[in-house]
């Protein structure tokens, strides 16, 4: 049987990799290596490239507001520091992010195409994308079809990454894989490659609503995926970890894989992202010397 160009583009790449092995190398560098960015300017660039995300069944048009305002008033009572990177929400509030946002350089974030499922047809998810965008996102983070992909349908899996993505145009796409859901690394270097392949500007662990969400051995996976693609075809690819990023200690441990798999170029907020929002409070209560509630 004919090869499909999915499997002749995955053909150019060792996916045959052991989860031992990359157990075993993301301990060693998280033991060797963690410490030596444990530092105010670390800590400093890793706020500014946070995704303050709200994602709640209770959101309201009220809440998003005061949501995004917090952003507004940031800027004021710490003028030294950075602004996050971006404002995740539900399509649905789009409009109300966009509107009230006043921080230049701050990007509006949707997910979109029935998160976090993506179980849906083809055509809804078109339409909440177009709508998204319509209405202010500047981003979207869409997840990949998983099922399909477990079924070995990438011919599907990738005509929906490429469509959104057509849909988006300039603005930047976020792929999901979540990667808590594949069986091994192994599957989450294939579903990192299909998803760059098909057009993705980002690759992301997780929605944060299955367990596991992200994982060390998962964002060095990628990382090496991202890596292997930039080397073959040129194209820079961002990375973000979500989901399960609970302390300080999670951020640089993220910040520590990119950097030692991907290197400096990768270290800033246009190729990193955290999509997160208590780690938000907890880098600024470092950052500034003491606990802080602002988000």
């Amino acid at each position: 049987m004919k090869e499909n160009k999915y499997e002749l583009m995955l053909a150019e790449y060792d996916t045959n990799i052991k989860d031992e092995e990359v157990k075993r190398t993301v301990a060693r560098i998280i033991e060797d290596k963690v410490a030596e960015n444990d530092t105010l300017e670390v800590k400093k660039f890793l706020m500014g490239s946070v995704e303050l995300t709200t994602l709640k069944t209770t959101d309201s048009d009220e809440s998003v507001l005061k949501f995004t305002e917090r952003v507004n008033e940031f800027e004021d009572a710490y003028p030294d520091l950075p602004h996050v990177a971006t404002i995740c929400v539900y399509p649905c509030f789009a409009q109300i992010v966009s509107q009230s946002l006043e921080v230049e350089g701050v990007e509006v974030a949707c997910v979109s195409g029935s998160f976090p499922s993506s179980q849906a047809l083809i055509e809804v998810k078109v339409a909440e994308t177009a709508l998204a965008l319509k209405d202010g996102a500047t981003e979207i983070d869409m997840v990949m079809s998983v099922g399909k992909f477990l079924s070995g349908d990438y011919e599907t899996v990738c005509d929906e990454i490429s469509e959104l993505k057509a849909v988006c145009g300039e603005k930047k796409l976020k792929v999901i894989l979540e990667t808590g859901l594949l069986p091994s690394c192994a599957d989450i270097k294939t579903a990192s490659l299909l998803a760059m392949y098909a057009g993705a500007d980002y690759i992301k662990t997780s929605t944060g609503k299955e367990n596991p969400a992200a994982t060390p051995e998962a964002a060095y996976v990628m990382c090496q995926a991202i890596k292997e693609y930039y080397d073959k075809t040129g194209i820079r690819i961002g990375f973000k970890p979500a989901g399960g990023l609970n302390t300080v200690h999670d951020a640089l441990v993220y910040y520590t894989i990119v950097k030692e798999v991907l290197g400096t170029e990768w270290l800033t907020n246009q190729y990193l992202r955290l999509g997160t929002s208590r780690l938000a409070n907890l880098l600024l209560s470092e950052v500034v010397g003491e606990e802080v509630k602002f988000f």
